[in-house]
């Protein structure tokens, strides 16, 4: 039986399908697909299909009928708004012998709504950046000295650091409220340790089996471009901490800053996040999980098994392609 791979919306992740059929190595086929038949990443794909947008009602129709014409084994998203939609039918997917590398509904929903996840994460006793959601409970929060300016703000159900800014005063503040462009939450301003680590969840005993930690050198929109290796023992113990408290599956980005010695949670994207690359070049390789995850086999953990001081550097690369061979589109 092969070992068929369906990535949703992979958009311009083209070197993610190169080195997911690397890993697969003849094992299977990496599927690809995306709304617009001009995404590059689809073209890099062992086969590749064009889809309705996510918020279609045939969306999942489609998504179901690509898994049974291509025998699909697990399957995966590499968009944030998309989780929660695979997540509703992970039930589905499991029915079908198909493995989805997503978490459960209720997690997939609090790594979306950032506020949600601060007050669960809370409630568990779980560090995470302290913040408010509204504008007078920040402004409660002030008036208590548990908060000062500089803040961060970025839109409660962001993606992509789309929205995100630092604001300095109560002025500029109110000013971006007032004008309504993003539905805000309001954030400590964390400034030391800015890094974050790619985490596999082992889908069947749901342990964590490998994380991946870097620190960021430079970020541009959407994620960090230059990144290096590096480990931290208690920052391993945090991941599993922040797992223990959630229901995730596969593959997961988690970012993380630090403070007066201790680790903070910023936020989880629970798919392949863009910097898996980076992973992967030092070593370390989640497919080889996935493929055990889809024959019911629950990982051994290799917690921390790769080398410090691995950069990676991203640069721009393109695809060319003849018109002819552009699949049709989808058009609302």
């Amino acid at each position: 039986m092969e070992y068929n791979l369906l990535c949703c919306n992979v958009g311009r992740r083209g070197r993610l399908m190169k080195d997911f059929r690397q890993s697969l190595a003849g094992k299977g086929l990496v599927v690809g697909t995306d709304n617009w038949s001009v995404a590059p990443a689809i073209f890099l794909a062992d086969k590749m299909y064009v889809t309705p947008k996510i918020t279609d009602p045939h969306y999942m129709e489609e998504v179901f009928s690509i898994c049974e014409k291509e025998k699909i084994r697990a399957v995966g998203t590499f968009i944030d708004p998309e989780i929660e939609v695979l997540a509703a039918h992970r039930e589905e997917f499991l029915a079908k012998g198909i493995l989805p590398l997503c978490p459960s509904l209720h997690t997939a929903q609090l790594c979306m709504d950032k506020y949600l996840m601060f007050k669960h994460l809370r409630e568990h006793g779980v560090r995470t950046v302290l913040t408010y959601r509204t504008l007078a409970d920040f402004q409660a929060g002030l008036g208590a000295g548990e908060i000062d300016f500089p803040v961060f703000i970025k839109p409660v159900k962001g993606s992509g650091s789309v929205g995100a800014r630092k604001v300095n005063d109560m002025e500029t503040l109110k000013d971006l409220f007032a004008e309504g462009a993003h539905d805000y939450i309001i954030q400590e301003l964390m400034t030391q340790g800015d890094c974050d680590a790619d985490v596999y969840v082992d889908c069947i005993s749901h342990e964590v089996v490998s994380v991946f930690s870097k620190r960021k050198i430079e970020t541009r929109i959407g994620g960090a471009s230059k990144t290096i290796s590096f480990k931290d023992p208690s920052l391993f113990a945090f991941v599993q901490e922040v797992a223990a408290v959630l229901e995730l599956s596969g593959p997961n980005d988690m970012d993380f800053f630090y403070k007066d010695g201790q680790w903070y949670l910023s936020e989880i994207n629970p798919r392949f996040g863009g910097a898996y690359l980076h992973a992967y070049g030092a070593g370390v390789d989640f497919v080889k999980y996935i493929l055990q995850n889809m024959d019911g086999k629950a990982c051994t953990p290799e917690i921390g098994q790769y080398d410090e001081g691995v950069l990676m550097l991203m640069y721009d690369d393109v695809v060319i392609a003849r018109e002819a061979d552009l699949l049709r589109d989808y058009h609302d």
